[in-house]
């Protein structure tokens, strides 16, 4: 054979084989079946491949083949392959908390998958108080998950959202969660999984999603008092009536097919060793159909740091005993054999905790052969970093934009009158910052500078070299442009740096001498400033709204790959700002009496404790929770509104009960809760010249007693009103979730007499009794 043919007949096949692979990776099949592979003969025999077959008789039919030691390593995140059955490795661990993530070492980066539409920060998109956005936001990163997954570079159960309560201002991770509120946080829960995990056919998912971290999970290192030493002194109370709330929302309402325990301590027991916590309220009280898994090496955690039990296979059983089923990290590959072999726990419970791994994997399809043959298995790079994917990140971006102040109506900006604007601050020029933590690769960036720069001509300085502005040497060049521009903007405020996983922060501050900094270029300014502040958690920026030279003030959070295009757009009036704060903004002197690692949502007035969140701390704020302004200006009527509901009760049990009747609080459990849903239809009028969108936000005070002071939101509704015009918003409130308070032994109850709801400056009043007769 001629030599140089046969190199080029080599170098031909070759480049064949990289085309095939090339085309198989573009058009979204370059994943091989996860096992059953219908070209398999062994394999297509077995039962758990038959996909006429019910879900959980081919999860047992499975479990039955497999070997003791093969059931060990498959209930850890990197699960093993198992060859004679024709199955593949997986690794469970992916992250999705505002985009696909490559957090997690189960999503790849690169060939036909460079990146994946960005969305913001989940602090920002919940402040657009938006709950179809937030299920639309997790549809779209769904598909490039699924498509991701298609081309070989992903897996599909996905550890997000974390619906943690944003309990601490200084919280590190507080940019992760939807805010301080626990109605908020459990609307955002429910959507957000319903989006992930499509609304397929029976107990078909799209991906699967996971809550996290359970539960009263919210300090990561303060002052020396990390996570994995933490022991969460937490009552009966606020637990059920904050912490537990969002999770509980997650299982129930969201359908979702995970949830991750947490690396703390609760009241003495760690989290994903608690029998209580996950055997009887997951998965008993709340019925998750799905699985329980650590957060990464909190088993370890609880054997190794927290010496929880006196021997590694104590831990490990203690863990499965408790009701967990997959350990991210090594701990149960390593131990779970001698456990079993002590008697600590049987080789049935581990055949109950794989039973719930494997049944989700088959709810995704992973077991039903050829990927593309899957309702999904059509999505490929084509379905990632789409236009549309993309404009419904700006989107999101401007709707959680949040116009904190705007003195003079300095805002918007005008491009014919302040055609020179200049541009500072150490955040004003940056990309990846606005994306947060837990991201991926995004699409591409628009910074702040890029965006207000395609309205008007910029002079740009960053007057500190980064957000910890260690010095005021680049001040006088930043202020010389202030001196010659029409207007500034100055972006400043925190980053990963600052606040992140495992960083908490000590104070509420600008950072180093950016305060310094606003203040100097506002002085220096010859036109009118505009603040940008870029963070995560909340910050007492008092010095600006006391400054005369300062006429607005906007909160952006980390707005994600397109925030420049969306800060621009506030800024200029194409978009009327419609955001509202989703957490308190304390000032500095707050945190002085608060330290991150007492628990107590209220205030203990002989101690000096103030309590936490809107709903329990009375003292002065620097924005109050729900508090965000527009360009134009909005008024409430009540339209339609009950003033009375009488509760039926549930059982004979209940009209026995002397307790029942003679409290002043009907025990919920004791209540007929159907057909309790009130209809509250509130008109929303747009008095202003430009149009603009409005959250309705509902609250609830019981009637007056023990309880009287607790306000709480119980109902919000987004609505776009045209300028001039008038929109009627439907507000359900359900007696039994919204109208009801928990006692101090974590018991739900609804207060009988007349509820306060705030609606605005409106205020209704609905009387709430019972009707001391069974319903039937």
């Amino acid at each position: 054979m001629n030599m140089a043919n046969h190199n080029n007949k080599s170098r031909f096949f070759f480049l064949f084989i990289v085309l095939v692979l090339w085309c198989v990776s573009s058009f979204g099949f370059g994943r091989v079946p996860f096992a059953c592979d219908p070209k398999n003969g062994l394999t297509r025999s077995f039962k758990f491949c038959r996909t006429n077959v019910p879900i959980h008789v081919r999860v047992q039919d499975l479990i039955g083949r497999l070997t003791l030691p093969e059931k060990i390593r498959l209930v850890v995140n990197n699960a093993i392959a198992v060859p004679r059955l024709g199955i593949q490795g997986y690794e469970w661990w992916s992250e999705a908390l505002h985009g696909v993530s490559n957090v997690g070492p189960g999503t790849k980066f690169g060939g036909a998958f460079p990146a994946a539409t960005s969305f913001p920060q989940v602090i920002t998109t919940a402040a657009s108080f938006n709950q179809s956005l937030w299920r639309e936001i997790g549809r779209v990163v769904s598909d490039e998950a699924r498509a991701m997954y298609n081309g070989g570079m992903a897996g599909l159960t996905y550890w997000s959202p974390n619906v943690n309560i944003f309990r601490d201002p200084r919280w590190g991770r507080g940019q992760e969660t939807p805010g301080e509120d626990p109605h908020v946080a459990a609307k955002y829960a429910a959507n957000y999984v319903r989006g992930l995990q499509g609304d397929g056919p029976g107990n078909r998912l799209k991906v699967a999603a996971c809550c996290k971290h359970y539960t009263a999970y919210d300090l990561d290192n303060w002052k020396g008092i990390d996570r994995f030493h933490f022991n969460a002194k937490v009552s009966k109370q606020d637990l059920a009536d904050t912490y537990d709330v969002p999770f509980k929302a997650c299982v129930v309402d969201g359908g979702v097919a995970s949830v991750m325990c947490s690396y703390n301590q609760v009241n003495g027991k760690p989290t994903c060793a608690d029998p209580d916590l996950l055997r009887n309220t997951i998965r008993g009280e709340w019925k998750l159909n799905g699985y329980i898994v650590s957060d990464c090496d909190s088993v370890g955690v609880l054997y190794d740091t927290q010496h929880y039990t006196q021997t590694p296979e104590e831990a490990a059983a203690d863990a499965i005993r408790a009701g967990l089923d997959l350990d991210c990290g090594p701990f149960l590959a390593l131990h779970t054999a001698d456990a079993i072999r002590l008697g600590h726990i049987s080789e049935n419970d581990l055949n109950l905790a794989l039973a719930n791994l494997l049944t989700v994997q088959m709810r995704l399809g992973m077991f039903d052969g050829e990927p593309s043959a899957h309702p999904y298995g059509n999505l490929g790079p084509r379905d990632v970093c789409t236009p549309a994917h993309q404009e419904l990140a700006l989107e999101a971006a401007r709707q959680g934009i949040v116009l904190l102040q705007n003195k003079g109506n300095t805002l918007p900006l005008s491009p014919t009158r302040h055609r020179t604007v200049a541009v500072i601050g150490p955040n004003s020029d940056v990309t990846t910052t606005m994306i947060g933590n837990y991201a991926g690769v995004a699409c591409g960036y628009t910074s702040p500078l890029q965006g207000i720069a395609r309205y008007v001509k910029t002079i740009h300085h960053n007057g500190c070299n980064n957000v910890m502005c260690t010095g005021n040497q680049l001040f006088g060049s930043a202020e010389m442009a202030a001196r010659h521009a029409d207007a500034t903007v100055l972006v400043v405020g925190l980053d990963q740096s600052l606040e992140a996983e495992f960083r908490d922060r000590v104070g509420l501050l600008l950072p180093g001498f950016q305060q310094q900094l606003v203040s100097r270029v506002a002085r220096a300014s010859k036109g009118p400033v505009v603040l940008v502040l870029m963070s995560g958690g909340p910050i007492d920026v008092t010095f600006a709204k006391n400054d005369p030279k300062i006429g607005a003030i906007l909160w952006v959070g980390y707005p994600g790959q397109a925030g420049g295009t969306a800060i621009a757009d506030v800024l200029f009036g194409r978009t009327n700002p419609g955001g509202k704060l989703p957490m308190t903004w304390y000032p500095e002197g707050y945190v002085n009496k608060v330290p991150m690692t007492v628990m107590d949502m209220r205030p203990n007035p002989a101690s000096g404790y103030p309590g936490r969140t809107y709903r329990f701390y009375k003292g002065p704020v620097v924005f109050p929770f729900g508090h965000g302004l527009s360009y134009t200006r909005f008024s409430h009527s009540l339209a339609v509104a009950p003033k009375q509901v009488s509760v039926p009760l549930a059982s004979l049990e209940a009209l026995t009960n002397s307790s029942t009747i003679s409290s002043s609080a009907l025990k919920v459990s004791h209540a007929n809760c159907d057909s309790l849903e009130l209809a509250l239809h509130v008109d929303v009028k747009n008095e202003g010249e430009v149009d603009g969108t409005h959250t309705v936000l509902v609250y609830s005070k019981p009637p007056s007693g023990k309880w009287s002071d607790m306000k709480q939101l119980v109902g919000f509704e987004k609505v776009q009103v045209p300028a001039g015009s008038k929109q009627r918003v439907k507000v359900g409130v359900h007696v039994c979730d919204h109208l009801s308070v928990v006692d101090e032994s974590g018991v739900r109850r609804i207060p009988m007499g007349d509820h306060e709801l705030h609606i605005g400056d409106l205020k209704h009043f609905i009387s709430v009794q019972t009707s001391q007769q069974i319903k039937t």
